[in-house]
C-alpha cells in the first residue's frame, strides 16, 4: 500500500531551511558563473540521444514521442551541453562557456540536482579553479583529488591489471602484483610525492607528471592525489578532479571528448552540498 504522502525512493523533497539552503547555493553558483563569463542553458528533459553515451542502457528511462520514436529523459546533461552548443547552436552562438542548473534522472527513481559547466576547448585547470571558487563562494572547503584516468587504462593495457581490481581499490591485491615500481604508485598520495619519477616506466612518469604540471595551475591547498583512481567514466579520459568532505561526493569534474569535440566541465553536486550545509546549522 502506497500512502498519500509518500514519494519514491531516491527521490527529492526539500522544504522549509533546506529549499531556502537550494535557492541560496543555485542562486550564488548561478550569478558566480555568469560573472566569469558563462553563459546558461537549460536543456530538454527529453532526449533522443541519450543511450549513445551510456554503455549501460539501465540507468535510461524510456519513452516514446508521437511517432514512436524512443526517447529518454535527461540522465546527463554534459553530452547533450556539447552536442545541442556545437551543432544545434553553433552557427549563431560565439560563446564557448555554458553553465546550467537542472535535475538529472535515472532508473527507477533516481532524482540529482546539479550546477554544472561545460568549456568547449577548455583546460583542466580552468574548470578545476571555477569549481574551487564556486565552493568558496558556499563557504565549503573540501578536500579536492586529482587522478588521471589513462593511468589506469595503461596499467590494465600494458601490465595486465585487471580494471576490477583497480576500481575495487583492493591495495592488499595491488600490492601483490609482481611489478617492482607498483608499491611506489600505491604510496603516491602527495603532490610532493610526484617530485621524483625516475622509479616508474616511462608511459606512466608522463601521465604523473600531467598530474604535476595540472596541480601547479590550481589554487588550492587541501590537494590529494590518487594515481589508481578509476571508475567507468562516459566520457572522461584523463585528468580528472574530485572534491569530497568524508563520503561526500560535493563536485567532479575533467577534460573529455564528445563527438571528436574537446572540452572540459565540472557538475557541482547540489543535494549534497545541502546536506553538508544542513549538518553544519
Amino acid at each position: 500500500m502506497i500512502f498519500e504522502h509518500e514519494i519514491p525512493s531516491g527521490s527529492r523533497l526539500y522544504f522549509g531551511k533546506s529549499a531556502k539552503i537550494k535557492r541560496e547555493i543555485e542562486h550564488i553558483a548561478g550569478e558566480r558563473l555568469e560573472s566569469l563569463g558563462y553563459e546558461e542553458i537549460v536543456t530538454p528533459v527529453f532526449s533522443y540521444h541519450q543511450h549513445e553515451s551510456f554503455s549501460d542502457l539501465k540507468p535510461l528511462i524510456r519513452l516514446n514521442d508521437e511517432s514512436n520514436h524512443e526517447v529518454t529523459l535527461r540522465a546527463d546533461s554534459t553530452v547533450d551541453v556539447v552536442r545541442i552548443v556545437t551543432k544545434r547552436l553553433g552557427r549563431s552562438m560565439l560563446s564557448k562557456r555554458w553553465f546550467y542548473i537542472q535535475p538529472t534522472v535515472t532508473f527507477p527513481t533516481k532524482e540529482q540536482y546539479q550546477v554544472g559547466a561545460e568549456v568547449i576547448d577548455g583546460s583542466f585547470d580552468e574548470v578545476a579553479n571555477t569549481t574551487i571558487d564556486m565552493m568558496k563562494q558556499l563557504d565549503i572547503k573540501p578536500i579536492m583529488q586529482l587522478a588521471n584516468i589513462r593511468i589506469p587504462h595503461l596499467l590494465n593495457e600494458k601490465y595486465g591489471i585487471s580494471l576490477k581490481l583497480l576500481q575495487s581499490t583492493n591495495i592488499e591485491k595491488i600490492l601483490q602484483i609482481d611489478l617492482p615500481w607498483i608499491d611506489s604508485l600505491v604510496r603516491l598520495h602527495k603532490i610532493e610525492d610526484l617530485d621524483n619519477l625516475s622509479d616508474f616506466p616511462d608511459d606512466i612518469a608522463d601521465e604523473l607528471q600531467k598530474i604535476k604540471e595540472a596541480s601547479f595551475k590550481i589554487e588550492y591547498d587541501n590537494i590529494v592525489i590518487s594515481p589508481l583512481y578509476y571508475t567507468k567514466m562516459r566520457y572522461y579520459e584523463s585528468l580528472t578532479f574530485k572534491m569530497f568532505e568524508g563520503n561526500s561526493l560535493l563536485a567532479m569534474g575533467g577534460t573529455y571528448t564528445v563527438d571528436d569535440i574537446d572540452a572540459a566541465g565540472f557538475a557541482l553536486y547540489t543535494d549534497e552540498c545541502i546536506a553538508h550545509k544542513m549538518s553544519r546549522l
